[in-house]
């Protein structure tokens, strides 16, 4: 079993968590509603349903179920399942930044 460190609320069992999936996926195009037909439908397909699933380290996004309900990003091993760095939504993962 996992033990995940929430940045709000500390370590805690993985199962008050929930995997949302890759992290850092940006969404293609314009974000105004005006220039939403910009975007090829291959663009939208993509965004919308296509993930890496690599072997190795990956960051994804992951929900406090069962405890403070935040959101955060998580660096972990696919393989291994060693987390290696847990940071806030919208920051980049500490390790790439330097």
């Amino acid at each position: 079993m996992l033990l995940i460190n929430c940045p709000y609320c500390g370590p805690r069992s993985e199962i008050e968590f929930r995997c949302g999936g890759e992290s850092h996926i940006e969404r293609p195009g314009p974000l105004t509603d005006a220039g939403a037909g910009e975007v090829s439908d291959e663009a939208w397909a993509d965004y919308l349903f296509y993930r890496q699933n690599p072997k190795a380290e990956h960051r994804e996004r992951w929900l406090h179920a069962a405890g403070c309900r935040r959101w955060f990003n998580v660096a972990r091993d696919t393989v291994t399942h060693r987390i290696r760095a847990v940071y806030a939504m919208g920051d980049p993962c500490p390790e790439d930044a330097a």
